[in-house]
């Protein structure tokens, strides 16, 4: 009996002395850090990114309850240069003012307004999203216009500086209604259904996402001329349910943003399916970058999803902010982001009615930054 009790305290006595040892790899058994180097707390909500603290301003008449609207599109002219496409003004309960304002204004690298387009009031009312073509030396201007209160559904292409329109394509007699879009099954090519979204190719042709309520991918020439179509209301191969994100990646392949089927589908410059990427909650917008990255907006989820041409998730970053204020960096149902030449990161927040800037981290990861937008050769 009395050996046995001696092993046992000899046992113990040895577990004792090992399990210190152990424990030291990374702390010592008072819990006093090691000597590895780490920084303490911290939630990583914005990932390899710094947010710009207030650089999202108020415009000059924003006084009393009036603020921006909905904050739906970016496109980078050059890092002293953001133009930003609003849904006027609001106050804090969402009603719009009379005479509302402030649909597309340029912002400088410190976030103020250095242009106002409010001459070109008359024709907007949400503008939706807005581009710059990568391969368009002029550096024209898009813009997509989802119309209401007697405006039109739209293709608006503008001059650099705002001071011509050199394209519209539109039909004035529009469906007004879901519904009534809905139920005619083959509208004319400009006879838009709720558009949503551009992409362009390097001869000048683009794609248009129409849309909202019309369930098809439209082609045009450079010149606005109509060359083809595709998709159909539905959730099966090669239809969709709310088009909503297009780009374009080096192999020409064609990312079509399916929002309300939570999928990507991929397909042929000629409208050919060649695969779907499922299960992704509502993806919004689409960025393929000059790293072969594609990067997928989720409006619900507030972040963007970093995929590989595979289809293989890579990364994410991003978190939910608020609605009306919020910490810097946050998203509220970001909408398009943009990229300018300095790796800056620009994203618009549609219910949160605020622009964000994001700049890279100091030795921050290059995998999983943002990279600029993929440009193709001629």
């Amino acid at each position: 009996m009395r050996f046995e009790r001696k092993c046992l305290a000899f046992l113990l006595g040895v577990t004792l002395t090992i399990i210190p040892a152990c424990l030291n790899v990374d702390e010592d058994v008072q819990g006093t850090p090691s000597s590895g180097a780490f920084q303490k707390g911290g939630d990583d909500r914005t990932g390899e990114y710094e947010a710009v603290e207030g650089w999202w301003k108020p415009a000059p008449d924003h006084v009393g309850p009036w603020t921006w609207g909905q904050v739906s599109g970016v496109a980078v002219d050059n890092p002293d240069r953001i133009i930003v496409a609003v849904w006027g003004d609001r106050d804090s309960e969402g009603r719009e003012r009379e005479g509302s304002t402030n649909y597309l204004v340029v912002v400088d690298r410190n976030g103020n307004i250095i242009e106002n387009w409010s001459h070109w009031d008359s024709i907007f009312n949400r503008p939706h999203q807005v581009y710059i073509s990568p391969y368009d030396p002029e550096r024209h201007v898009w813009v997509v216009e989802r119309g209401g209160r007697g405006i039109n559904m739209q293709i608006l292409k503008f001059t650099n500086d705002g001071s011509e329109l050199v394209m519209r394509l539109v039909d004035p007699n529009h469906p007004t209604t879901r519904a009534e879009a809905r139920a005619t099954p083959n509208p004319g090519p400009y006879t838009y259904g709720d558009p949503a979204v551009l992409a362009f190719l390097p001869d000048g042709s683009f794609y248009l996402g129409d849309g909202y309520w019309n369930s098809r991918i439209v082609k045009y020439g450079a010149d606005g001329d109509y060359l083809m179509e595709w998709g159909e209301l539905g959730s099966g191969p090669g239809q969709f349910d709310l088009v909503h994100g297009l780009a374009i990646d080096r192999n020409r392949r064609v990312y079509v943003g399916d929002r309300t089927n939570n999928r990507i589908q991929i397909f042929t410059e000629d409208g050919e399916l060649i695969e779907e990427w499922p299960d992704i909650s509502d993806p919004v917008g689409i960025w393929a970058d000059e790293n072969d990255a594609i990067w997928v907006i989720s409006a619900r989820l507030n972040r963007l999803l970093k995929y590989n041409l595979d289809g293989e998730l890579q990364y994410h970053v991003g978190t939910f902010g608020g609605t009306r204020g919020g910490f810097p960096g946050g998203l509220s149902r970001p909408h398009q982001l943009d990229v300018d030449e300095d790796g800056n990161l620009y994203i618009a927040s549609w219910d949160g009615g605020w622009m964000s800037k994001f700049i890279p981290k100091p030795g921050a990861d290059q995998a999983k930054l943002i990279g600029e937008g993929l440009v193709l050769p001629d």
